[in-house]
């Protein structure tokens, strides 16, 4: 598992015992599964001990990921009462010293046997459940794990904390710890995520990373450190293919820098990114686009009318189109996969629509901007341009967005709706550019079969960002047959 070798800073240190410890239905079993199949393909013996499912079980998981368990030794261990008739069970010379006795005696037989170099332990609850008390437990864990350092094996003890005693012994035994959570949100899919809480003489990544069951095991995302990737590249300026978009961007975009486009719905903020898009695989560069408001065969319809061939460009390999369920993703998932976009395809200019979308993926705002500044931040770091949309509420008037990451961008440009000669008209801005100078006049645009159009600066209107402007002399507007 690249992931979680990766939140270990490389992965399980041999002839260590670890735990493994979570609720049921977060993925301990499939982590097991694949830690001793990976042992299996590097030629080392592996043994599965079960006190908790029985070997169909775990077998029929494992035919559920599409995986053989060929040189695994799977041991069912059946607890000692189910071996004893009804007369023995009541006999008062029965007790759970025998229980916990015999446990142990058949663990140590069986691992004499396989002489095993991974082992799996699951799981702790039966063995405390035979113990009876805290003292006994932990000296029960003592000796398991003193036993298999010396026999020089790699063990995973695993803890499904189903009992009602928050018993901490093991996390003082064991070299490393890791948590597994779950949790199910008011609407959605249920998220689950892995944490590191001990790991022995290692700098591992801490804090939370998403995770996913899928077919196929365990995926995990560990959380993006931006300050980690740094690359070198050219910062130059990228111009577009409109002339009077070039001089209101003061130039162009600089490469490795982020653009905010800020607007109320149906202003084009979707389409003027595709035309940064098309501009970026005009350049020869690949491009990726992010898509969580609207189905991509109509966003494809959409942009064919206005000459943009977005089909053209994925049969080409210049553009990687996705399609994101911010109910059924991760946002450790969604930085994932941004991040094999770049690092794995070579993009250089992505587009995240909407932050409106991406928020909902989110427990929170606070959250919302912490993975935005991060995924922002190593884009920059790679020499990616990122063009970000966010909707704001209302058409008209006082506008509010639901998230403000303005402070975030490098560029904001705002895109308004006015009314002027009793027609709806659209303009355009620049707020805010950080990397230099810029045209602070207001544009009237038309989005037509030609894309996005613009006219000259609106210097004889006032209060067009209010929605409602007047006019104070001679206004240069663009007729119906310029779009």
């Amino acid at each position: 598992m690249d992931g979680l070798d990766d939140v270990l800073a490389g992965g399980l240190e041999r002839h260590r015992t670890y735990l493994v410890e979570g609720s049921p239905g977060t993925g301990k079993t499939t982590i097991a599964l694949q830690f001793l199949l990976a042992g299996a393909a590097a030629g080392e013996r592996c043994l599965y001990i079960t006190l908790a499912e029985t070997e169909d079980e775990l077998r029929a998981t494992a035919v559920s990921h599409g995986w053989a368990l060929d040189g695994i030794h799977l041991y069912e261990l059946v607890p000692p009462e189910s071996l004893l008739d009804e007369e023995q069970q009541q006999s008062l010379l029965y007790s759970s010293d025998l229980e916990l006795g015999e446990t142990t005696r058949r663990i140590f037989e069986m691992f004499e046997r396989v002489q095993p170099e991974r082992v799996v332990l699951d799981s702790l609850s039966e063995i405390r459940l035979l113990a009876q008390s805290s003292l006994r437990y932990r000296r029960q864990i003592l000796a398991l794990k003193h036993y298999f350092a010396r026999s020089g094996a790699t063990v995973l003890m695993l803890d499904d904390l189903t009992t009602d005693v928050n018993d901490k012994t093991v996390h003082s035994v064991a070299h490393g710890v890791i948590r597994l959570d779950e949790f199910a949100p008011d609407y959605g899919a249920q998220r689950r995520r892995v944490r590191v809480i001990k790991y022995r003489g290692r700098h591992f990544r801490g804090g939370h990373h998403d995770m996913a069951i899928q077919h196929g095991g365990v995926c995990v995302f560990p959380r993006l450190v931006s300050a980690e990737h740094r690359g070198d590249f050219d910062r130059g300026v990228l111009a577009t293919g409109s002339a009077k978009l070039n001089a209101l961007l003061g130039g162009g975009v600089e490469r490795g820098s982020s653009l905010l486009v800020l607007g109320p719905a149906g202003t084009g903020k979707s389409i003027l990114c595709l035309t940064f898009i098309k501009t970026a695989v005009e350049r020869g560069e690949h491009a990726a686009m992010f898509v969580f408001d609207e189905e991509i065969g109509l966003l494809m319809r959409r942009a064919e009318a206005l000459g943009i061939d977005l089909q053209a460009m994925m049969d080409a390999g210049r553009l990687t189109l996705e399609q994101v369920d911010a109910a059924e993703l991760t946002p450790g998932e969604f930085s994932h996969r941004v991040r094999a976009c770049v690092e794995e395809h070579g993009a250089r200019t992505v587009v995240i629509d909407s932050l409106n979308g991406y928020q909902a993926a989110m427990p929170g705002e606070h959250e919302l901007v912490l993975h935005m500044h991060e995924l922002l931040q190593f884009l920059n770091r790679q020499g990616a341009t990122t063009f970000l949309t966010v909707a704001q509420h209302g058409l008209v008037g006082d506008m509010r967005a639901p998230v403000d990451v303005t402070y975030l961008a490098d560029t904001v440009v705002l895109l308004r709706y006015f009314e002027a000669r009793g027609r709806v008209r659209r303009a355009m801005s620049v707020v805010k550019k950080r990397t230099g100078p810029h045209e602070d006049t207001i544009r009237e645009y038309q989005i037509g079969s030609r894309g996005v159009t613009l006219g000259e600066p609106l210097i004889g209107f006032q209060g067009i960002l209010r929605g409602v402007p007047e006019l104070l002399g001679a206004a240069e507007l663009l007729d119906q047959r310029d779009a």
